[in-house]
């Protein structure tokens, strides 16, 4: 059997069959990988450019008719977390529900500690707190209505204000200089509308 496998191996038709049909499904799977980047680089560009963020309007836990089952939150964070009504807690005041628990005494709501007038921050989870006030719409409705079309189409996938600020204040190519050093060091998550300010090396 084994000898009969090695003289059909030597005889030069059946390699050429095997190189073929490897070449085959190399190019097939090449085209295929290709149509799927092609279509998904087409459906970013035909979305709608004039993307309408739903902003949520701004309510009270304490009075609010609407009863709150669920909250989103930064999940990263060791030791903070924000939620997406903007609270600022610490893990272990995180409810099963992924609020954070609003009596505790580490929940703050809106908190701008560790961020510069600029909009960077020391701490991610304080940039997107302090991003998620209503007053900052405006500000993040003319940060969106200029993105250069790279970052037009990252933000299109945003659904909302709470996703905006997430993906805002994470750091990006306009947190560093020379591909490898922040520009500031300890305000990197910046919601603002102009990148850290470059801090003397």
């Amino acid at each position: 059997m084994m000898l009969v496998l090695r003289r059909l191996l030597r005889k030069r038709w059946v390699l050429g069959v095997v190189f073929g049909l490897s070449l085959i499904y190399f190019l097939t799977s090449t085209l295929k990988q290709e149509e799927r980047s092609m279509r998904d680089r087409t459906l970013l560009e035909v979305k709608d450019l004039d993307h309408r963020i739903p902003w949520k309007v701004r309510f009270n836990l304490g009075n609010s008719s609407r009863q709150i089952t669920q909250c989103r939150n930064s999940i990263q964070g060791k030791i903070l977390l924000t939620d997406e009504l903007g609270y600022v807690c610490e893990r272990k005041d995180l409810l099963v529900n992924g609020c954070c628990n609003v009596n505790a005494p580490s929940s703050r709501q809106y908190i701008c500690k560790s961020c510069l007038a600029n909009g960077c921050c020391s701490i991610y989870e304080y940039c997107v707190s302090c991003c998620l006030q209503p007053d900052k719409q405006p500000l993040l409705e003319r940060f969106l209505n200029r993105a250069a079309k790279g970052f037009q189409n990252l933000f299109t996938a945003v659904e909302d204000h709470f996703e905006l600020c997430l993906a805002k204040c994470r750091t990006s190519s306009q947190s560093v200089q020379h591909e490898n050093t922040y520009r500031n060091p300890q305000a990197k998550y910046c919601y603002g509308e102009s990148p850290p300010e470059l801090l003397p090396v």
